[in-house]
């Protein structure tokens, strides 16, 4: 029998592949952006995405397990799908259109829509809330980064 948390994991993993969805003529230009002088952990920025998808992911989990297959959990399923899909768009939006305010906005949507979840699951487990902690302490970070960015690479 599949367990949920071997979906909630697949899925996660999934979608989480689509930021990957990057031609490399727009990596190009994103490494010829200037950026921040504080901007110095750069290189750890996978790694804390990693620790975010895998944090959501058991969040979800929790939430699923706390009341499997109601309207009311896959509702809440449904926005964590959203979140990470909001979470995943912020490099291709970016990339693709090459716009920094693109990107800004992204961000700020999925630190709003973070925010609006983790309300909405602190009911059902306190445990699940913590786990998007690391999401909500992150994405404001980035988001603020990006619009630096833009203010930085204006012309």
């Amino acid at each position: 029998m599949i367990k949920s948390w071997m979906i909630i994991g697949s899925v996660t993993f999934v979608v989480a592949l689509g930021s990957n969805i990057l031609r490399p003529k727009d990596i190009k230009w994103f490494k010829r952006l200037r950026r921040p002088s504080w901007l110095t952990f750069e290189n750890v920025i996978p790694i804390i995405w990693t620790v975010i998808f895998i944090c959501g992911a058991w969040s979800a989990y929790i939430v699923w397990e706390k009341n499997p297959g109601t309207y009311q959990t896959w509702f809440l399923m449904g926005l964590y799908l959203l979140l990470e899909v909001l979470i995943v768009a912020y490099s291709p939006a970016t990339l693709w259109s090459r716009n920094l305010k693109v990107g800004t906005f992204v961000g700020a949507a999925g630190s709003a829509l973070g925010f609006i979840v983790t309300l909405i699951v602190l009911p059902i487990s306190a445990w699940a809330a913590v786990l998007l902690l690391p999401y909500l302490i992150w994405s404001p970070i980035g988001t603020y980064t990006t619009w630096v960015m833009h203010r930085l690479n204006t012309v």
